[in-house]
């Protein structure tokens, strides 16, 4: 089975090589060096220390996997939209019935909603991908249609 594109900013896969690093050179040599000595303080089947650093070991391996198979996968995309179209990398700004908002359009991997990066896969970003400054689009939410207007993209 072939494993879809993910897409990302080139900002949004440096953060994830960065974090890869952090888990594979400081994490998992400190995560060893607990198992290690909790090891030593006698019976295993009685350590909580043990068991907690080999449990912090498998979430740790689950996410260097996690993020390699992101990586692996990364598609990354130019910020921006000079041809003033949105798409996953583009910035902007819409006026709806609460007032102006501006987004970045990012990957599943780099949302952060408090800082206005939003997936191209949600309701907002998938209804403003393809949309330039003045037209209008629907967005699909659970409490009704919500009708936003382009202000800009960039």
């Amino acid at each position: 089975m072939a494993i879809p594109p993910i897409h990302m900013t080139a900002a949004g896969k440096a953060a994830l090589e960065a974090e890869l690093h952090q888990l594979e050179k400081v994490r998992r040599p400190e995560i060893v060096a607990r198992i290690a000595s909790t090891r030593s303080e006698g019976d295993l089947s009685e350590n909580a220390g043990y068991h907690q650093a080999r449990e912090d070991q498998s979430h740790l391996e689950g996410r260097v996997n996690e993020i390699r198979a992101l990586l692996r996968n990364a598609v990354v995309v130019e910020e921006g939209a000079p041809d003033g179209v949105v798409r996953i990398g583009a910035r902007v700004t819409v006026r709806d019935s609460y007032g102006e908002t501006t987004y970045s359009i990012v990957g599943p991997t780099e949302v952060d909603p408090r800082s206005g990066r939003i997936s191209h896969q949600s309701p907002i970003g998938s209804a403003l991908l393809g949309a330039r400054a003045g037209d209008q689009v629907t967005v699909a939410t659970p409490g009704g249609e919500v009708l936003m207007k382009v202000v800009e993209v960039a």
